[in-house]
């Protein structure tokens, strides 16, 4: 097995052990990340789903989803261990249905010294997490794929990632 070379990941200190970075010398600056995940139902589910107008008996479907989802962004440095803890200044979702599946959005910004992608591809991930938990007593058969960072800038680099 091939051991960590420390200079290539931020995370790990000289002697390969975990660490939290030190951004306390970097310059702020605007942040905003857009990540994506997307539930692939079965088709009678999204059916149902239509024909109920996104309301089964936990609740409105979307919602509870579009809420967990900007809760999530705002803990993530709870979830994930090596996170900053930022102070976030936006988190936008959108969920909208694409065939049979649902897209979700998440965009969040915020002005700091360490970039947003991991509150936005959490925000993503727990609303597509809340819409199976909503949605899986019509099935188990509900797939949550493609959870990816789309962009992000701010910071030294700026990306874009195609579809």
């Amino acid at each position: 097995m091939m051991e960590p070379n420390p200079a290539l990941l931020s995370h790990l200190d000289a002697d390969a052990r975990p660490r939290m970075v030190d951004v306390g010398g970097k310059t702020a600056t605007d942040r905003v990340a857009h990540a994506q995940a997307r539930v692939r139902f079965p088709r009678e589910v999204a059916t149902q789903l239509r024909e109920a107008g996104f309301v089964l008996p936990k609740g409105a479907v979307l919602t509870v989803a579009h809420i967990a989802g900007v809760m999530g962004a705002k803990v993530t440095s709870q979830l994930i261990p090596l996170c900053h803890p930022l102070a976030l200044q936006r988190c936008d979702i959108t969920i909208d249905m694409d065939g049979d599946s649902a897209v979700i959005d998440c965009t969040v910004a915020c002005h700091g010294t360490t970039g947003v992608e991991m509150e936005a591809l959490t925000g993503a991930s727990i609303a597509a997490l809340t819409l199976y938990d909503m949605c899986k007593a019509l099935s188990h058969a509900i797939v949550i794929e493609q959870v990816r960072l789309v962009s992000k800038r701010g910071g030294k680099s700026d990306l874009a990632y195609p579809s």
